[in-house]
């Protein structure tokens, strides 16, 4: 799998420069201990952030009734998937030899948080209200608003302040997280510096993402899209945040920037698919947004190369176009199908899921790689 980013690009991205680092307290845990030792810390996290949420619920009553409205359907959202970001901080420290939980479980959090955050926002620009069968951030407040009355476009600006508001409280708690852990203060420093860069580079990945429909279907470099708006902040930060709390060297965090590149670009891939192919039952997410959007896709990109005159003419016809109806969308997945686009973009996929298992295996420690490769599998995976 090609990837855009070198060592460097990667260093500035996820903010790992040379620094002060931690020593581990033991050596790297094998294969068979290291799941059930993730599962137990990450039971801390969870209760970390509720704790948290709670907390900051309780500060905002004293503020304004609105900002604890606020807290409250941001919290709903929060912690509500596998929690794979913090999963990762949590198995590269303890993989690497971290043992104490308690330092973990902030930074940790923080991922999930930093997740939460840029959930919210992407609802916003996707103009979605609801995730998961559920009214989001902007639809709780769409909501709470029309119970009292204001609806109509009274209600648009408030609710947009919701979003946005929203996902910044987030992102100013994600930091807060991480300044609340226990651990030395270079190496506090060292994951702020990281969540920072993450941040500033997934909205480097939002606007190519959110400008591409401003270009052909074939004009987006879709796979650079996914390794800045989605391998970033969801795969090469949380471990490297875990990996610098454990004492980890420039040569491991260079391993993992590398795994969390090809996990986080397979993991879009996927999530890509299951916008156009998948069961919004299972997935949570809608099989015509994307479509209805013209989302500039991996997939996509590799329809409108490999269609023929009466596929594109189906393409042309449906993606883009806000009123695509279930039958549209059953003509533009044939289209997609017969075109062999979907089992080109699954060969990419197993591509980078290759790359990720074959750069854990040479790389890290053997439990770690093999937690992490099973991980890959899991969440990423190409069904045979």
């Amino acid at each position: 799998m090609r990837t855009a980013r070198t060592r460097a690009d990667a260093a500035g991205a996820t903010g790992l420069v040379a620094g002060p680092r931690a020593t581990p307290a033991t050596a790297p845990v094998d294969a068979p201990a290291l799941a059930p030792r993730v599962e137990d810390a990450l039971e801390s996290v969870r209760l970390l952030l509720v704790d948290d949420v709670t907390r900051r619920r309780a500060r905002a009553r004293e503020l304004a009734v609105e900002h604890a409205s606020l807290w409250r359907a941001v919290g709903e959202q929060l912690g509500a998937g596998r929690l794979m970001r913090p999963r990762l901080t949590v198995a590269a420290y303890l993989g690497l030899g971290g043992t104490d939980v308690a330092a973990v479980a902030p930074v940790a959090a923080a991922q999930e948080m930093l997740h939460t955050a840029m959930l919210v926002h992407d609802d916003v620009l996707d103009h979605d209200e609801t995730r998961r069968g559920r009214p989001n951030v902007t639809g709780t407040a769409r909501q709470r608003l029309a119970a009292r009355g204001v609806a109509g476009p009274r209600a648009e600006d408030p609710v947009l302040a919701a979003g946005l508001l929203g996902g910044d409280l987030a992102i100013a708690a994600a930091f807060d997280l991480v300044v609340s852990a226990p651990v030395p203060a270079e190496t506090r420093l060292r994951v702020i510096q990281g969540l920072a860069r993450a941040v500033d580079t997934t909205v480097a990945g939002e606007l190519l993402d959110v400008t591409g429909a401003l270009h052909g279907p074939t004009a987006v470099d879709a796979l650079r899209v996914a390794e800045l708006k989605t391998s970033v902040y969801s795969c090469c930060t949380p471990l490297a945040a875990g990996a610098l709390l454990a004492g980890a060297d420039d040569g491991v965090l260079g391993v993992l920037d590398r795994f969390g590149t090809a996990f986080g670009v397979a993991f879009q891939l996927l999530d890509d698919e299951d916008g156009v192919f998948g069961d919004p039952a299972v997935t949570g997410k809608s099989v015509l947004s994307d479509l209805r959007e013209g989302k500039r896709t991996e997939l996509l990109r590799l329809a409108y190369l490999r269609a023929d005159a009466a596929q594109r003419a189906v393409l042309d016809a449906g993606v883009g176009r806000p009123g695509l109806t279930e039958a549209d969308a059953a003509g533009i997945r044939a289209a997609i199908e017969d075109s062999g686009a979907l089992a080109e973009a699954r060969l990419v996929r197993a591509d980078a899921v290759r790359t990720a298992r074959t750069t854990a295996a040479e790389g890290l420690p053997d439990g770690l790689a093999r937690y992490l490769s099973a991980l890959v599998d899991e969440v990423a995976g190409v069904a045979a």
